[in-house]
C-alpha cells in the first residue's frame, strides 16, 4: 500500500492541472525528488503497485476531479447526449447543456472525463516503461505489462471515439508540453497492438480472492472484438468474439436481476467490471459508486429514511416505452413506485438496475461495479458483426441475439409469452433489431451515444426522444476541452461545430 500511495502521489502531481499544464509544474521541481522508473521499480511488489494504480484511476478521483473515469460522468455523458437520459439535477448547467446538445469546449463534465482518462494513460505508461526492464519472473512481468496495456487501450478507445484526433501520449513523449494530435488510424493501431499483447499474456482467470477484477484473456479478446466492430473489421470482430463465446468461461445468469447483485460481481456474466467500494476482490480502492445517488428517485427517502437518492439523471419516456411490460429488464431497470408508511406512491420512471436491495437496502452510495463488458454485450456484438460480415443474419447471429431475448422472458419464476425468437429478417431489419436489443439490455451502462454514432442514428433517435433538441450531425464528436486547447494550440483545429 505504501508503494501504491507513493506512485499515485507522483502521478497525481504530474496531472493535477490538466494534461499539459502540469508538465510545466513538474519541470520546476527538483528532479531528485521525482519518482521515475529508474528509482521506483525494484521488486515484484513495486511492479504490482504500479499496475494497481492504473486500476485505481478507473474509479477513484484524482486531484481536481469528481471521481474516476467510470465513476459517473462517463456514463452520464453517454446517456444525456443521446436518447437515453434527461437531466433533473437543478443548477447543473453542464449536464443540462449535454441533454440539450448545447455543450461547448468549456463543459466541465467533458473535461473531467478527458482529464481522468489521460491521468490513467500516464499511470499505464509509467507502469509499462518501469516494468519492462525489470529482472522478475517472466510470466508475472508479461502479465502485469498486459494488464497495464489493456487498461491503456480501453482509455484510448474512449478518447478516440469521443474526441477523434487527440495526442497519442506514450512514456517516451509525455514530457512534451505541446504534442501534436495523432490521426485516428494511428490511435486505433496503437490500441490494437496493446490489446493483442494483453490477449497473448493475460490469464483466463485469477485465484479466488487474489485477483478478482483484474483484466483477463477474455476481457482483452472481447475488447478486441469491440474495437474491430467500431472500425468495421467485421471478420476480426467475429473471430475474437467467437473465441470468447466458445471459451465457455462466461454465461448469462438465468435471471437478468442476478447480473446486478453484488454477490455476483466478477461472476459468470462479468467479462470486465470496474470495481467500486470493496471491488469484489483483490483490487480495492476507497471510492464508492454513485449509481444509486444519481439515479434512484428522491421520493424513495419517504420509504427509506437513510436513502441518499437524488434522481439527478432519469430515463427518457421514449426509452421507458420501448420495453414490453413483461420484459424482465423493464422491472429490474426501472423503479416507478415507492412504498412509504402511508402506502404505495407512483413516481416517474427512474433507473434502479444498480440497486441491490438485499445487500444495500439503504439505497445510497454503492459497492456495485460498473459493468464495462457483460457477456450479453458480447453476444449482441457477435450478432451485429455476423450480420455485417454476411450482409444478413445467419444461424449463429440469430442464436446470439435470441439467447439474450430468451433470458429477458424469465420473470424470476417462469418464462413469459413475450420477445419471441427472431427469424426471417433482412440485413437492415436485423441491424435495427440488434440496436434495439442493446438499448434494452445495456441501458445506463455507458453505451448508447456510442451505439447511435456507430449506426449513424444519433440525430434521428434523439429528435424522436427529445422535443426541441438542438442535436446536429457534428455531435458525433465532443469538443476538445478549451482548457487544453489554450495550453496547447496544436490541438487546433477544434472539432467541427464547436
Amino acid at each position: 500500500m505504501k508503494n501504491l500511495l507513493k506512485i499515485k502521489s507522483f502521478i497525481i502531481v504530474f496531472v493535477t492541472l490538466g494534461l499539459f499544464s502540469s508538465c510545466e509544474k513538474l519541470l520546476e521541481e527538483n528532479p531528485k525528488d521525482r519518482i521515475l522508473p529508474s528509482n521506483f521499480f525494484a521488486t515484484e511488489s513495486d511492479a504490482i503497485s504500479a499496475v494497481n494504480a492504473v486500476y485505481g484511476i478507473l474509479n477513484a478521483k484524482s486531484s481536481g476531479t469528481f471521481g474516476g473515469v467510470y465513476h459517473s460522468n462517463y456514463w452520464i455523458i453517454q446517456g444525456l447526449a443521446s436518447d437515453e437520459m434527461n437531466n433533473e439535477m437543478a443548477g447543473a448547467i453542464n449536464e443540462e447543456a449535454l441533454e440539450q446538445f448545447a455543450h461547448t469546449p468549456d463543459n466541465t463534465v467533458i473535461f473531467d472525463v478527458w482529464q481522468n482518462i489521460y491521468s490513467g494513460i500516464f499511470y499505464a505508461n509509467f507502469a509499462v516503461d518501469g516494468i519492462t526492464p525489470m529482472d522478475i519472473e517472466e510470466g508475472l512481468k508479461n502479465r502485469l505489462i498486459g494488464e497495464a496495456r489493456f487498461l491503456r487501450a480501453i482509455l484510448y478507445f474512449d478518447l478516440v471515439r469521443m474526441f477523434g484526433e487527440v495526442p497519442l501520449v506514450t512514456y517516451e513523449n509525455q514530457s512534451d508540453l505541446s504534442p501534436d494530435k495523432a490521426s485516428t488510424d494511428e490511435i486505433f493501431t496503437f490500441i490494437l497492438e496493446d490489446l493483442a499483447f494483453a490477449k497473448a499474456n493475460l490469464p483466463e482467470s485469477y485465484p479466488v480472492g487474489n485477483g478478482l477484477g483484474r483484466a483477463t484473456w477474455g476481457a482483452a479478446t472481447a475488447m478486441l472484438g469491440r474495437v474491430n466492430l467500431w472500425t468495421g473489421d467485421y471478420a476480426a470482430a467475429v473471430t475474437n468474439l467467437e473465441e470468447v463465446i466458445d471459451s465457455d468461461l462466461y454465461d448469462l445468469y438465468p435471471d437478468f436481476r442476478d447480473a446486478f447483485q453484488i454477490e455476483n460481481e466478477n461472476g459468470q456474466e462479468t467479462v470486465f467490471g470496474i470495481g467500486f467500494g470493496d471491488g469484489g476482490g483483490a483490487i480495492s480502492f476507497w471510492e464508492v459508486g454513485q449509481f444509486n445517488v444519481r439515479l434512484l428517485p428522491r421520493e424513495l427517502v419517504s420509504e427509506i429514511s437513510k436513502a441518499n437518492s437524488q434522481g439527478w439523471q432519469v430515463p427518457t419516456q421514449n426509452l421507458y416505452d420501448q420495453y414490453d411490460d413483461l420484459d424482465r429488464r423493464k422491472t429490474i431497470t426501472f423503479i416507478t413506485e415507492v412504498n412509504p408508511p402511508g402506502g404505495p406512491v407512483t413516481v416517474a420512471p427512474h433507473f434502479s438496475k444498480y440497486w441491490d436491495r438485499d445487500s444495500e437496502p439503504d439505497a445510497g452510495n454503492t459497492e456495485m461495479d460498473f459493468p464495462h463488458i457483460r457477456y450479453s454485450g458480447v453476444l449482441l456484438m457477435y450478432a451485429e458483426a455476423l450480420n455485417e460480415l454476411n450482409d444478413g443474419p445467419n444461424t449463429e447471429a440469430y442464436n446470439a441475439i435470441n439467447e439474450v431475448r430468451r433470458r429477458a422472458r424469465f420473470d424470476g419464476t417462469v418464462d413469459q409469452n413475450v420477445l419471441p425468437d427472431l427469424s426471417g429478417l433482412t440485413y437492415q431489419q436485423f441491424k435495427d433489431a440488434v440496436l434495439l436489443e442493446r438499448r434494452l439490455e445495456l441501458a445506463a451502462e455507458g453505451h448508447r451515444w456510442f451505439d447511435l454514432v456507430r449506426h449513424g442514428k444519433l440525430v434521428e433517435r434523439v429528435n424522436a426522444a427529445k422535443t426541441g433538441s438542438a442535436v446536429q450531425s457534428f455531435h458525433t464528436l465532443f469538443p476538445l476541452p478549451q482548457r487544453e486547447v489554450d495550453l496547447n494550440p496544436k490541438l487546433l483545429p477544434q472539432n467541427t461545430g464547436y
